[in-house]
């Protein structure tokens, strides 16, 4: 019987067109979600979504919101399965799922935290355009070296923004700088790099404008230690004060994502099912190939689909 799960939850670049709408038709504290989101932030969140293109979804100003509401959305509709995180831990932005959903956020306060994170990030990418991009093939020492020749040569920023694996990286800053990363990487003999879907260069000095208008919204958002563990994707390890949390949200606005290390510590908590939540699979193949967590069953909730199979499995080991 699976008696200790985890929660992890993805960040931007995994929204998608329709995400979570159909799991808000059929789940009540899913679509309940939606309206409460949409109370604070002024508009029909679930309509924006259902209509939105991939380009309108793609804008950080309407993508965090979005995201976050979906990420919840879904975890809501498998909470009422009868799933009972032990430990949660969000890639990026994902972190506020965690935090609402162990009750260190009020929903409305991470909704509106939220939607004030991606405004200032918006303002900071239209003052400072950048890209970003993931390495596949190289380790942390060699593109961490690739970016800074970039850097001497061209007088730019670019820097490691996200470690996801060992040997998955994302270079985050000024978009000519990335581009040159992307064609060393390539030369240095990367298995792949790809730009990813996003409008800025997040976890980046590019971000650094946003953080003083973040800040004080941080400082006004009433916080409570959460009621299970839930891991720091800036520190990689588990928060241990309010204080800390407030810390770690402005300072991952232009802080590495340390996923891998979050994703090793998470899986140390002896856990039998890890369950991502949110519309597109992109934590689930990452923790599929982590050493660590071989053995665990890993699940993705993104769809109708994907909450009946879950229930099958609930039901199956609840036997």
């Amino acid at each position: 019987m699976t008696n200790r799960v985890a929660v992890i939850f993805p960040g931007q670049g995994s929204q998608c067109p329709g995400m979570a709408v159909d799991v808000a038709a059929s789940s009540p504290p899913a679509r309940e979600c939606f309206e409460r989101a949409s109370a604070v932030l002024g508009y029909d969140l679930l309509t924006r979504v259902a209509n939105a293109g991939e380009n309108e979804l793609r804008d950080t100003r309407l993508s965090q919101p979005a995201i976050f509401t979906a990420n919840v959305a879904l975890y809501r509709a498998a909470e009422s399965l009868g799933l009972v995180p032990v430990v949660s831990a969000g890639h990026s932005f994902g972190e506020y799922c965690s935090l609402t959903i162990a009750g260190a956020l009020g929903f409305e306060d991470a909704v509106r935290l939220v939607n004030e994170r991606a405004m200032a990030m918006g303002e900071a990418a239209d003052e400072a355009p950048g890209s970003m991009a993931a390495v596949i093939g190289l380790e942390e020492e060699a593109v961490d070296r690739l970016c800074r020749q970039v850097r001497e040569q061209t007088g730019l920023r670019v820097d490691i923004g996200n470690l996801n694996t060992p040997t998955q990286i994302v270079v985050s800053g000024d978009s000519l700088a990335v581009h040159a990363v992307y064609e060393a990487a390539k030369e240095a003999g990367a298995k792949r790099v790809r730009v990813l879907n996003v409008s800025g260069a997040w976890h980046s000095p590019l971000m650094a404008s946003a953080t003083e208008r973040f800040a004080a919204a941080v400082a006004r958002t009433e916080l409570q230690l959460p009621a299970w563990t839930v891991i720091s994707n800036v520190t990689g390890r588990p928060y241990r004060s309010t204080a800390e949390i407030r810390k770690c949200l402005v300072a991952s606005l232009c802080a590495r994502v340390r996923w891998h290390e979050a994703a090793v510590a998470l899986v140390g908590y002896d856990v039998d099912l890890i369950v991502e939540c949110g519309a597109s699979e992109v934590l689930t193949p990452m923790m599929k190939r982590l050493p660590q967590a071989a053995g665990r069953r890993v699940a993705h909730v993104g769809d109708a689909e994907d909450l009946a199979r879950l229930q099958a499995t609930l039901t199956r080991e609840s036997v």
